[in-house]
């Protein structure tokens, strides 16, 4: 068997989906500052649509001039043309610069999920600034965190959010209102921006943060470059100037990335979801009320759609996935049950800019694994074995990917970047993705695992030894493992096995409470036991596989008093989600490995089944099924007027 590597240089198509391989602009990685590249962003002739290397800010005012009334941003009941935002975003990189942002600084941004998000992300780089998104749910103590490792100088964003969740150091209220034709009031004297200020397409435009196998979170710096090739006219779906993509992830997740830009760069709309945490059926009102005809899900939310078979798909021409590995039935089911459906299967570390590679996936792809597909917009892919080589095709190997959409390097982790990050006398630079994949016959690529222990969990990366590190800082915590015990294949939950350090057991509870003070919510173990000692493999080093084999499933206690028929109904709907029988009245759905994609499903089947609408946050109000029913009784009661009470009528005429 012969071996056939994709090469640089090398363009062809197969299918849908091309190859493509277009040379490295190869910046140079080590102890990246977050100024690189100082190059100011290249002038576009009049009329003449700017390319990729010109930048997102380009493209964004490029379409303001070719459609200022064609609609750019949604938001609930606020809408921005292109021009609005274009102008807003001048507005407000001013305001930026008069108060101190300089270019090369790196800004966090602490805003809510809005059309105002979308404006500041521009106004940044149009002030020359790094972005680095902070996600307010996340606890302080990580927020300062990522922030020192990023070197941000200032954060910006909403004021109360400033007030509750900034980290330590400079901060910077935006305006409430962005004016789109004017300097915000309180601006003060002082020249605007010029374009000489945007950095340069090598320049970076996020740092974004991943899970650290030490316990330190690592800072991916992404070009502007890199973007801007992933979402100016791909082909890897279908986009056009017509189209409205929903924005509805966290920022600080790349998706985010694709969910906002694949829409500016084309002249499309974003429209932001601007509920924190939307349930399913949020997101489907969001769809039908602005017309969204695009939207990314990680894996796992598709696999509870898909589940459900929600309207959501119905209201949809091209879904995009990522994150896990693809139900080959899953895909099969909305397929058939929406037969123009686009769905696209992509995949990609954060490093190789949200997306390396991409399969549109068809009936026949269900009859087995559902690929990942061929390299797009610039990558490239390799197989190779232990010592770097090409495998042939069929065989495992792990995935290199190349091209010039790869990130810059981790911020301040010199050696890191020099580990993951490699220059190929050949191929040009590299990223080590650590994926084991195998090449097909036709170029199609399929994901087999990984060689190391890093997971993925509702689309999260996560490296178990951040998590284990955190654990064993507790005083009480003698040692810890982590790995993901699957009840089921729509269902991954991140669980921890600890060893008690002499004196009281640990109580399960309270170590969680205390990870989550310092831990964004994925990354906290939604089932935590503690243990007399890890199992070993003969090496010494921890058996994971053995570790699956401890996990409990418990639920078969004797309740502690009868259910009531309502307190019943919602132990039957946990049941179902959680795939272990629920019985206590007093039993918290954390406690029993539940977490918020499984909250997304409880809070749609009571909607169907029970006509009771609850927010994701009133859902976690209430922890326990007693809580809960009580909760859905009082929904029922406001929703019935008719069942209340009324005081008898007085009939006697006095």
């Amino acid at each position: 068997m012969t071996t056939r590597t994709p090469y640089p240089h090398d363009t062809r198509k197969v299918g849908h989906v091309p190859i493509e391989h277009s040379p490295s602009s190869e910046p140079t990685p080590g102890d990246l500052a977050t100024s690189a590249a100082p190059s100011v962003a290249p002038s576009v002739a009049p009329g003449a649509r700017p390319g990729p290397s010109a930048g997102l800010p380009a493209l964004v005012a490029w379409h303001a001039q070719q459609a200022p009334h064609a609609l750019a941003v949604a938001d609930g009941d606020r809408t921005l043309t292109y021009a609005q935002l274009d102008s807003a975003a001048h507005s407000l990189a001013g305001y930026l610069q008069r108060h101190g942002v300089r270019r090369g600084d790196a800004v966090a941004l602490l805003m809510a999920r809005s059309a105002r998000t979308v404006v500041a992300q521009l106004a940044l780089w149009r002030a020359g600034a790094v972005c680095v998104p902070l996600d307010p749910a996340h606890p302080r103590p990580r927020s300062e965190a990522l922030a020192a490792d990023a070197g941000v100088t200032l954060t910006v964003g909403d004021s109360k959010l400033l007030e509750s969740a900034a980290p330590a150091g400079a901060a910077l209220a935006l305006p409430d209102e962005l004016s789109d034709d004017a300097a915000p009031a309180d601006a003060g004297p002082g020249p605007g921006p010029g374009p000489a200020q945007e950095l340069g397409p090598d320049g970076a435009a996020f740092i974004m943060f991943t899970s650290g196998s030490t316990g330190r979170p690592k800072g991916v710096a992404i070009a502007h470059r890199a973007i801007a090739e992933l979402v100016t006219d791909p082909a890897y779906l279908t986009l056009t100037s017509r189209d409205r993509v929903l924005f509805h992830s966290p920022m600080t997740f790349d998706a985010s990335t694709f969910e906002v830009w694949s829409a500016l760069a084309n002249g499309a709309a974003v429209v932001a979801c601007s509920v924190e945490r939307p349930s399913l059926e949020d997101l489907a009102q969001q769809a039908e009320r602005h017309g969204v005809t695009v939207a990314f899900f990680t894996t796992a939310l598709f696999h509870q759609l898909a589940v459900r078979r929600s309207r959501l798909f119905a209201l949809l021409r091209t879904v995009v996935v990522g994150g896990e590995a693809l139900a080959a039935h899953h895909a099969r089911e909305v397929l058939r049950a929406f037969p123009w459906l686009e769905l696209v299967n992509g995949y990609g570390p954060t490093e190789t800019t949200t997306f390396a590679t991409a399969h549109r996936v068809t009936d026949a792809d269900c009859d087995g694994q559902v690929p990942i597909g061929r390299p797009i917009a610039g990558a490239s892919a390799y197989v190779v074995d232990g010592t770097g080589r090409p495998v042939p095709d069929g065989e495992r190997g792990e995935l290199w990917v190349g091209g010039s959409r790869l990130a810059l390097g981790y911020t301040g982790r010199p050696e890191l970047t020099a580990e993951r990050f490699l220059t190929h006398p050949e191929w040009g630079r590299l990223y080590r993705t650590g994926d084991v994949v195998s090449l097909r016959p036709d170029g199609v690529l399929d994901f087999h695992g990984r060689t190391d222990d890093q997971v993925k969990v509702r689309g999260f990366r996560i490296e178990p030894g951040e998590v284990e590190h955190t654990l064993r800082e507790q005083p009480e915590v003698a040692d810890a493992a982590v790995t993901v015990h699957r009840p089921s294949p729509d269902d991954a939950r991140l669980t921890a096995f600890v060893v008690a350090a002499p004196g009281p057991v640990p109580r399960p509870g309270a170590l969680r409470d205390r990870l989550a003070a310092v831990l964004p919510a994925h990354l906290v173990p939604d089932e935590l036991t503690v243990v007399g000692e890890l199992p070993l493999t003969p090496s010494g080093k921890v058996d994971r596989r053995a570790l699956r084999d401890l996990v409990t499933v418990g639920g078969g206690d004797a309740p502690a008093a009868p259910l009531t028929p309502l307190e019943q109904a919602v132990a039957e709907l946990w049941s179902r989600s959680l795939g272990r029988e629920v019985t206590r009245p007093d039993a918290e759905f954390l406690a029993l490995g539940g977490h918020s994609l499984l909250a997304l499903a409880v809070t749609d089947d009571l909607r169907e089944e029970l006509g009771v609408e609850l927010t994701l946050a009133d859902f976690f109000t209430a922890p326990t099924v007693a809580d809960q029913a009580a909760l859905v009784e009082r929904a029922l009661l406001a929703a019935h007027h008719d069942l209340h009470p009324r005081p008898q009528e007085d009939t006697d005429g006095h």
